[in-house]
């Protein structure tokens, strides 16, 4: 086995069947983590994530679980501890989004979004903090939360309210947990060249206009984010709590509504 800055050290992540929670999931097993998989409705790439972090000689499971229902937010934290005989490490990446005109935004959409951005994020946290606090373990948690915790987002109302929510959630742990060695810190990607952004990849004008906005001229990449999430995961960050980290390429400073 290699080691790592997290040798020894075990880490859930949340949605890493795809996208930048697959990528942080591979990052941190490539620094010696052990890694819980978790998806949703995608198996076919749990599957991926898991094979890739194996072939790197460390351990993995694959948990399906549903983070809109506190049940599973909880079967997921307990599969992991049962398969590893702990968890160190939260990453809680897994969200969803649904564009509207604010005054057409239903009850059952902004549930959706909710419940997985805010409330997933909420209890699953919750469940692990328990764990760590019965054992008397230090801890990290990082949430993959947007720009959009800060920075506008017209007709995405339920998305920010849920990412704002998750600044302020990450703000007020960073206080109550931090006697107990568990740091929380948020990671704000910007635009990042994932699978879910695809429709704009191929739509070269809005690409363009946007690319305008971003003083560093490019779209970030899922080893931008990944990299970071290594770092905050690790004793390197053991004194840094209570805060928004951008991975935007300028772009929260530099933002204009087209």
């Amino acid at each position: 086995m290699s080691e790592g800055k997290l040798a020894g050290k075990v880490a859930l992540v949340t949605g890493s069947s795809s996208g930048i929670g697959q990528g942080i999931a591979i990052r941190l097993a490539k620094d010696g983590a052990d890694i819980v998989v978790n998806y949703s409705g995608n198996p076919k790439g749990a599957d991926t994530t898991k094979q890739q972090i194996e072939s790197l000689g460390r351990k993995a499971i694959s948990v399906k679980a549903d983070l809109s229902k506190v049940s599973d937010c909880q079967s997921l934290v307990q599969s992991g501890i049962e398969a590893f005989g702990k968890l160190d490490i939260l990453i809680n990446n897994a969200g969803v989004e649904k564009g509207s005109e604010f005054v057409d935004v239903t009850e059952t959409d902004y549930d959706f979004v909710l419940n997985v951005n805010l409330k997933g994020v909420f209890f699953t946290t919750q469940a692990f903090v328990k764990n760590l606090l019965a054992k008397n373990m230090p801890g990290r948690i990082i949430n993959i939360s947007s720009v959009h915790e800060d920075m506008v987002f017209p007709h995405f109302a339920s998305y920010c309210a849920a990412k704002g929510g998750v600044r302020m959630l990450m703000r007020d742990l960073a206080v109550e947990l931090g006697p107990k060695n568990i740091t929380v810190n948020n990671i704000a990607p910007g635009a990042i060249i994932t699978p879910i952004n695809q429709s704009l990849l191929d739509d070269k004008p809005k690409l363009n206009a946007l690319l305008q906005n971003i003083p560093l001229g490019r779209m970030g990449t899922v080893d931008d984010v990944s990299a970071l999430a290594a770092f905050l995961a690790s004793d390197e960050a053991a004194y840094v709590t209570g805060s928004t980290y951008f991975v935007d390429g300028g772009l929260i400073r530099n933002y204009h509504e087209q």
